[in-house]
């Protein structure tokens, strides 16, 4: 495949239809710029709508939303749905999306586009991906580039794991990585449209017949791993996922999760949910077998990179307590923390987004 661009001509009788969902959780001003970044796009793509899902905030998120969309005039074209419970990120999207592919025929959008609330478009990247899409058919899954306020890019497009895979990024060792390059999950950022395994869930298009087909996202799965578990589903339907560059969105990793930080580069420790996440992605796609090896060669790995930083006399990048987290949960999981209503540990209202240039 080969990039055909940004192509002028759009227009809104030409413009499939899309429903563009972002879950908001305590992170109201990052949600409100990244609508502010989805204006300009909205007003050439006037087939764009966009619902906000707000789980269960409980602070001002709902009041603060609902008065920035008003004020802003984005009534036609946003709206806000308040949950009840906060149910994670599979939550949130199904709750949107399932409505709106269950209406009339005429009125189910072509294209669902999940947006992180910790992102702003780059202008254009709403124009870049829709005419990729109509340039190209048979696409069923279109994740954009993500890049860095800087505009350094980020890894978005990644290859299935397995278990050689789980070695080699808890090693992380020069020569294992050479060897072992086939099975590095996040593989080399392309710089021209490139069919990948699945893409970060941060700003994907998903056409409405791959949810036909499989079903929704999996809302056993409250934060991560539910996009690799969807894309894998998809897959083996026979549809294939792919990266567009030219498609630019800026990606404030952490700010809605609270889990990593880019700037800070201050790794805090993984929530049980993350742990949980990964067991119920091996158990469903590897088995016990998968589950039990994949934790194993990972740990393996993570011992030679400790070794090496201790020689080199380099701090520990790696979350506290992490080998011990993940093999508790493996070999000796608690209750799962999945079910509705989990709400995970507040996190500070991060600093606004910056707008794009």
């Amino acid at each position: 495949m080969t990039d055909q661009g940004t192509q002028p001509g759009a227009t809104a009788s030409t413009d499939p239809s899309v429903l563009v969902v972002i879950v908001n959780y305590r992170t109201a001003g990052l949600t409100a710029d990244c609508l502010d970044s989805l204006t300009p796009e909205v007003a050439k793509h006037p087939n764009t709508q966009v619902t906000i899902v707000d789980g269960a905030s409980g602070d001002d998120s709902v009041t603060d939303l609902q008065h920035h969309i008003t004020q802003q005039g984005y009534a036609g074209w946003a709206t806000l749905l308040p949950l009840e419970h906060n149910g994670g990120f599979a939550f949130g999207n199904n709750a949107a999306i399932r409505p709106a592919l269950a209406g009339p025929e005429d009125q189910r959008p072509d294209w669902v586009y999940l947006l992180n609330p910790d992102t702003v478009l780059r202008p254009g990247a709403l124009t870049a991906a829709l005419n990729h899409l109509q340039a190209h058919p048979d696409i069923a899954i279109l994740g954009t580039r993500l890049e860095h306020p800087t505009g350094e890019p980020q890894h978005s497009a990644f290859r299935f794991h397995s278990v050689l895979g789980e070695f080699e990024h808890g090693a992380r060792t020069g020569p294992i990585t050479k060897l072992l390059k086939q099975r590095v999950v996040a593989q080399p950022i392309p710089e021209a449209p490139t069919e990948c395994d699945w893409l970060a869930g941060a700003s994907v298009f998903i056409r409405r017949d791959v949810f036909d087909a499989i079903g929704l996202l999996d809302e056993g799965y409250f934060m991560y791993f539910e996009e690799a578990d969807f894309f894998q589903r998809a897959r083996a339907a026979g549809y294939a996922c792919y990266y567009l560059p030219s498609s630019r969105v800026v990606h404030l990793v952490g700010a809605a999760s609270g889990v990593t930080s880019h700037e800070t580069r201050k790794t805090k420790r993984r929530p049980a949910y993350w742990f949980d996440s990964r067991r119920r992605y091996w158990l469903t796609h590897h088995g016990r077998f998968g589950l039990y090896a994949s934790a194993l060669a990972w740990t393996l790995g993570h011992a030679i990179a400790k070794a090496r930083d201790g020689l080199a006399r380099r701090p520990s990048p790696y979350p506290p307590h992490l080998v011990r987290d993940l093999l508790r949960s493996t070999f000796f999981p608690k209750r799962p923390r999945l079910a509705a209503g989990f709400n995970p540990p507040a996190q500070p209202q991060p600093t606004p987004a910056p707008q794009p240039s």
